[in-house]
């Protein structure tokens, strides 16, 4: 049957950043929605938002499309052109390949919750706004470097080694 007990799907916690920056995933917690129903060509999530909470750190994607709408509370979605207050039925669209770097804050002292959809493509290349970082997927999983392509140091990711 297509329809979704949400129920039954559980929220994830963390983050795959490296080192301390994987403290940046603290709060935030993720409904994989399509994945449950056995969507492959893209991703739909609900992500909850716990106070002080960040959807991500600021990035921007060169091969794939994201899309938010805003469901419950407040967030702040943070970009290139500052901050925008979303509440719910807010929408914001990051197509392919445009240099936006962008996240969502929760500045409230309240949960937020947000969908977000995004297209699925066997690579991505992904770039961090705030940080000299660079993401790459593949086969082989995620891949974190220098947007030179180079070692992050552990100076960068906060580890102690």
């Amino acid at each position: 049957m297509p329809k979704l007990d949400l129920s039954q799907i559980p929220f994830q916690g963390g983050s795959g950043y490296p080192g301390r920056l994987a403290k940046a995933g603290d709060g935030r917690f993720v409904q994989r929605i399509g994945d449950a129903g056995g969507l492959t060509q893209y991703g739909v999530n609900i992500v909850r938002l716990e106070p002080e909470g960040l959807s991500s750190l600021r990035h921007y994607h060169m091969e794939q499309d994201e899309f938010a709408i805003m469901l419950s509370g407040k967030c702040v979605l943070i970009d290139d052109d500052g901050e925008h207050e979303m509440l719910p039925g807010d929408c914001a669209a990051f197509p392919a390949g445009e240099a936006n770097g962008h996240h969502l804050v929760n500045k409230t002292d309240a949960p937020a919750t947000f969908l977000v959809a995004g297209t699925r493509t066997p690579t991505e290349t992904g770039y961090y706004s705030d940080l000299d970082m660079m993401v790459k997927f593949d086969a082989d999983g995620f891949s974190f470097t220098r947007k030179d392509g180079s070692p992050l140091t552990a100076e960068q990711i906060g580890d102690d080694g």
